[in-house]
This record gives C-alpha cells, structure tokens and sequence, in this order.
C-alpha cells in the first residue's frame, strides 16, 4: 500500500471519528446538562425553562439542536487541524526570509547550502525547493542535455514536487465550505418544524395552547440563531484558510521561478 492511499485512509478515519465524536459530545451536552430538571420551572423538561436559564432556553430549540451543535464542534475541531497543518506547511522560518536565502544562495551558486537550507526549514515551500535544487544539482553536472532540455527537465521538477505538496494544503477545505453551507440549512430545518408546531397549537380547537405556542416558537428562533451562527463561523474559517493558502501557494510559485531562472541563466 502507497505512502498516498495510507494518508488518503487516516483522513478518511479522522474525518469520519470527528463527526462521530462530536456528535456524542452534543448529544450528551444536550440531554445531560440542556435538558436536566434543574434548568425548568418545576423540574419538568416539558415545560418553561427558569426565567435567565439559557440551558433550558437551548433545550427547548429541539431535536435539531444537537445536530447544530455537532456541525459547530466539527468546525472547532477541523479550525484547529487546519491551523496545525498549515504551521507544519510553513515550516521553521518566515516564507519571505526562507525565499531571499534561497535567492542569495543560488545566485552564489552555492546548492549544497541551498539544500540544507531546505532541510532546517523543513515544510511545503522547503519541500518543493529542495526537490528543485536536487534536480538543480544533477543537472549541473549532466553534459548529455542540452540547454532547453535541462530547463525543462528543471521545469518538471518543480512542478511534479508542487502537484505532491499542494493536495495537502487543501485538504479538508471542502469540510469548512461543507459546514459553511449545511449549518444554516439545517437551522431552517429546525425553524421550519418550530414553526410547524407553533402554528399547530394556533389551530387547536378553542383557545390555543400558549406553551405549545411559545415551545414551537422557541424552537424556531433557536435553530436559527444555531444555524447563523454555524454558517458564519464556517465562512469566517473557510476565507482565513483560504488566503493563507493561496499565500503559501504564491511563494512556491515565487520560489519555483526564481529557481528556474537562476538555473536557466547559469546553464550553457
């Protein structure tokens, strides 16, 4: 089995145990603590939570509650995977003083120092670099190739380096923008069933229930600011990965063609 499909399989495991986990964690969260006694006049779940008590408040949003409250903890969950892969992504060193020795290196044609350069600082960027400058080495002292050939033969270096480190800063970008999308559906859901039940207890025979009444419309409002809050959170979290990303993404590029244009001018 390839070092690829193992990787493929833990994220596959990791991201399925998240949602599992945090599903537990909701639903304990709310039958246990939400829907204990205490947090209701009377001790009765059934009926008005304490004046103040937002436990009880939360309770009373539903079944759709501890769905909503999954999609948050996943979304914590993966905020916090996202922020540990992109520091390992970065490596040691700032990106811009990682490239401007690399710069000064080749450009001094000292390579061996460029590769332990990349070897300290560790990372994507580094990565990439390194698989560049080994090419870089190798072609150096190839007299078989001609100009052109080695160029593109540096070329494809970097590129099949870049499409192995690029997956990696993506992934589980799709979960955020996922999250992002569901969390405000699944709220609607909850509201449309608050109101469901609200409108119910309006068409009941003589006068309405106000506690069915005032239940449904809890019901409602809760799932909705669940909902929002979700969504929010998610998109704030999908942009923030997104532009660190695409930064990293640029300084690849940025290192990759200084690289290539290093080698291209010293190259006979």
């Amino acid at each position: 089995m390839s070092k690829n499909s193992k990787s493929s399989k833990f994220e596959q495991a990791f991201a399925s145990l998240a949602i599992i986990v945090a599903f537990a964690i909701a639903y304990y969260l709310y039958t246990q603590f939400m829907g204990d006694p205490i947090n209701f006049e009377g001790g009765n779940p059934q009926g008005h939570p304490l004046p103040g008590n937002y436990m009880g408040m939360l309770y009373k949003g539903g079944p759709i509650v501890p769905v909503l409250m999954t999609c948050i903890l996943v979304l914590v969950i993966f905020v916090f995977e996202r922020a540990i892969t992109l520091r390992k992504v970065k490596g040691k060193a700032s990106l811009e003083s990682f490239v401007y020795n690399i710069q000064e290196l080749t450009a001094k044609d000292k390579i061996e120092d460029a590769i332990a350069a990349c070897d300290v600082q560790k990372g994507s960027l580094a990565n990439v670099t390194k698989a560049g400058l080994l090419r870089y080495r190798d072609l150096q002292k190839d007299a078989t190739l001609e100009r052109d050939q080695k160029i593109t033969s540096m070329k494809q270096a970097l590129e099949e380096a870049s499409a192995l480190e690029l997956p990696m800063l993506s992934k589980n970008m799709v979960i955020l923008s996922t999250l992002a999308s569901i969390s405000v559906l699944i709220g609607l859901i909850g509201t449309v069933l608050g109101m469901i039940r609200a409108f119910s207890a309006l068409a009941q025979a003589g006068a309405p229930d106000a506690l069915a009444l005032s239940t449904g419309i809890s019901e409602a409002l809760i799932n909705t600011a669940f909902g929002i809050t979700g969504s929010t959170l998610a998109i704030v979290a999908f942009n923030y990965f997104s532009s660190r990303i695409d930064g990293y993404t640029f300084k690849i590029d940025e290192a990759g063609f200084s690289l290539t244009q290093t080698f291209a001018a010293s190259v006979k």
